[in-house]
């Protein structure tokens, strides 16, 4: 079996076993994959939206296939901060030592960010929640309710706001997951880096519809959706050349990501880690083969350390 040693790295001041993590909103908690996916094998985990208050989230059906991927509406249904201190913390605390572990923040005010963070950051220092969470991901292409409904990432003093408020409500690393549809997303990293994060992860789903034309209506109960799986991959790898050459901080790349080859394309283009969502959902097993196939690529190619290969598309003159 190749060795796994060569895709150890350090990203934000974390030892990661690889650079392979799953992405939000398809590891739910870590608990509810038990026995489904390899999480012990992989370098990470991202958990599922908190946000400060519970929600149900969006009609069903929630989820449509089409033949280029997955669109899905959830509307970030999750059990809110006071559930996931008491129930989520304590398990991800003894659980997945070697798996690093970012938790997904959403808020609809700025200030909801800062108490999630906190509440969060808090539980995590506690004697039942020490190394729960490693970092967290802010998720800001959430809509701010207090300024007429646009975007935090968006809208740069919103999302300075964001961040300032978070970083003051705890020392571990903060990720800002930023949309493919911002108008300049160099700017919006520039933004990010200058405000104090420590990563930045690219991208987020993009908006699309898929129509059941024999109902005549959406596929999705909401309506609209948010594309992932293989459309995204060429989206989600420009995203992170274009970032990478605007500022020095880490990126998780991640969006239609579902071979070592694409985990590859995201590493030359700039990102240090490498997101899995919609592959795992289709194929549980997806992620870990990724892992080995990354080792093997760079046992084949004379790769001694998977950062050494970060960064070095070249593009053409």
């Amino acid at each position: 079996m190749t060795s796994l040693a060569p895709l150890r790295t350090v990203v934000a001041e974390l030892s990661f076993q690889n650079p392979i993590i799953l992405a939000a909103g398809t590891a739910g908690y870590g608990e509810e994959l038990t026995g489904v996916i390899a999480l012990d094998r992989l370098g990470g985990l991202v958990t599922k939206a908190v946000s400060r208050e519970p929600r149900s989230g969006a009609p069903a059906p929630r989820v449509a296939e089409f033949e280029g991927g997955m669109i899905n509406a959830v509307g970030l249904a999750n059990p809110g901060l006071a559930a996931v201190r008491e129930k989520h913390v304590p398990w991800l605390a003894t659980h997945l030592p070697q798996t690093r572990k970012l938790v997904n923040v959403v808020g609809f005010t700025v200030d909801e960010y800062a108490e999630v963070v906190a509440g969060l950051d808090d539980a995590a220092n506690a004697r039942n929640g020490a190394g729960a969470i490693d970092a967290f991901e802010l998720n800001v292409s959430c809509p701010n309710t207090k300024a007429g409904g646009m975007e935090f990432g968006a809208d740069p003093e919103s999302l300075r706001a964001v961040i300032d408020g978070a970083r003051r409500a705890t020392r571990r690393p903060l990720f800002v997951k930023l949309s493919p549809t911002l108008p300049n997303i160099a700017d919006s990293a520039r933004l990010v880096a200058d405000a104090g994060a420590d990563g930045i992860s690219l991208v987020n789903t993009i908006p699309g519809l898929v129509i059941d034309i024999e109902q005549r209506r959406p596929a999705l109960g909401f309506g609209s959706g948010g594309v992932s799986g293989a459309a995204l991959l060429p989206v989600g790898v420009l995203a992170t050349w274009k970032v990478s050459r605007a500022v020095k901080l880490p990126l998780l790349g991640l969006g239609g990501v579902a071979s070592a080859t694409d985990a590859i394309q995201y590493l030359m283009a700039g990102a240090s880690l490498v997101g899995v969502g919609t592959a795992a959902l289709r194929d549980p097993r997806a992620p870990e083969r990724i892992v080995n196939d990354l080792a093997a690529w760079c046992h084949s190619h004379g790769v001694r350390q998977v950062a050494d290969i970060v960064g070095t598309l070249e593009w053409p003159s």
